[in-house]
């Protein structure tokens, strides 16, 4: 590492303004802080000094993500081969979701950051950690049989349309990854939704629907039972199956700060109010699936762990994330059960609630004000 450190800081002069390669040099900054940690720190106004910035937290995020991951590449495997009555060994069976799998990732890093590094050489600004995470996230939130040119394609309207417009990280409102799959679900719906896109190469006579699609057209006899969906086993997008594995995440997030608690469990605590209401009325089957169901059911957990917690696109007060996460619950159990449209409502419920976030905020803001203005009325009255 002392080689390469040498062989950096004897090159690096020349991408400084004014030198040769001076259009290269957020090229090169991002480079350089990606393989060793900056040695710029705040030299005035009122910061907060502390080992933790944006590379670490976005690495902290990807590290949680693994668990997910490494889950979603074996349960492609073992969905293909199940789906054929074959047995295959671990190894092989991972093996094969790998080759289905790690192509995704590479797409999404290629366009993502391609289009990240032209922006910040464009403007003249430093590359952003940001779509470290965004990059894993996409993949994992989509089917394994989606074709690549549309992974690039969402990639690079998630970008662009999803965050470089809105002035790059830090500044979007929409959760980038979600903005992918929200424009792929809209845009090519056939290869985004019903049966054939969950199982990687199977069997023609299977269908291998998922739990929500099953409840979807009232086969509620054929949802996997709660111990496969909570294990993971089953057909659905790539890292969003396996409960274990999310919440081995949640608990990275949670210890290391990356993530709020307070999005989290408003989060569940709204999908089981909203659960709770269908129990009541119970119209039909699927308003009778018990309330706890629908947190393992879908995307409802990944959504939960993942996306909501998204510290740009979330609600920024602490009462704030408290109504952002329990609006989110609220409406993704609601849509999925009312909408038959739209059977994973986790993605539509965190893309509204992107939208309202500041709004929520902004209401916080003023009630604390006028709470503290009555505060210092009446002790001036005293």
């Amino acid at each position: 590492m002392k080689a390469l450190r040498n062989f950096l800081d004897k090159i690096k002069p020349q991408f400084e303004k004014g030198e040769k390669f001076e259009i290269f040099g957020s090229t090169f900054e991002a480079f350089e802080s990606f393989l060793f940690v900056s040695d710029k720190v705040t030299s005035k106004g009122s910061h907060i000094r502390d080992s933790i910035d944006m590379k670490r937290t976005m690495s902290v995020v990807v590290i949680a993500l693994i668990p997910a991951l490494l889950f979603g590449m074996w349960n492609v495997g073992y969905q293909h081969f199940l789906s054929l009555g074959e047995q295959a060994d671990f190894w092989a069976t991972f093996w094969f979701g790998f080759l289905k799998v790690f192509p995704i990732i590479v797409v999404c890093y290629v366009v993502g950051l391609g289009i990240e590094f032209v922006f910040a050489q464009v403007r003249g600004h430093e590359v952003n950690e940001g779509f470290l995470v965004t990059g894993m996230i996409i993949p994992l939130i989509l089917p394994p049989e989606i074709p690549l040119w549309m992974v690039a394609v969402a990639t690079a309207f998630a970008v662009i349309i999803g965050k470089e417009v809105f002035g790059g990280t830090g500044m979007n409102i929409l959760n980038p990854a979600l903005t992918a799959r929200a424009f792929l679900f809209f845009a090519y719906p056939s290869d985004m939704s019903g049966d054939k896109v969950w199982i990687a190469e199977k069997a023609d006579a299977l269908t291998g629907a998922t739990p929500l699609g099953d409840a979807l057209v009232g086969n509620i006899d054929k949802i996997p039972s709660p111990l496969e969906m909570f294990i993971g086993n089953i057909p659905g997008s790539i890292g969003e199956t396996s409960v274990i594995a999310i919440l081995i995440g949640a608990f990275i997030l949670l210890y290391t700060g990356a993530g709020s608690w307070r999005i989290m469990f408003s989060v569940v605590l709204g999908g089981l109010v909203m659960g709770w209401i269908f129990n009541l009325f119970a119209i039909n089957e699927y308003m009778q699936i018990p309330a706890w169901e629908h947190l393992i059911m879908g995307g409802f957990a990944f959504g939960a762990v993942f996306m909501a917690t998204d510290p740009v696109t979330a609600s920024q007060t602490n009462k704030g994330k408290f109504i952002f996460g329990f609006l989110i619950g609220l409406l993704a159990v609601l849509i999925r059960v009312i909408n038959p449209a739209y059977p994973e409502g986790m993605m539509l419920a965190i893309l509204f609630m992107n939208v309202f976030a500041p709004l929520i905020d902004h209401y916080v803001i003023e009630a604390n004000i006028k709470k503290r203005l009555k505060r210092a009325k009446k002790l001036i009255n005293i």
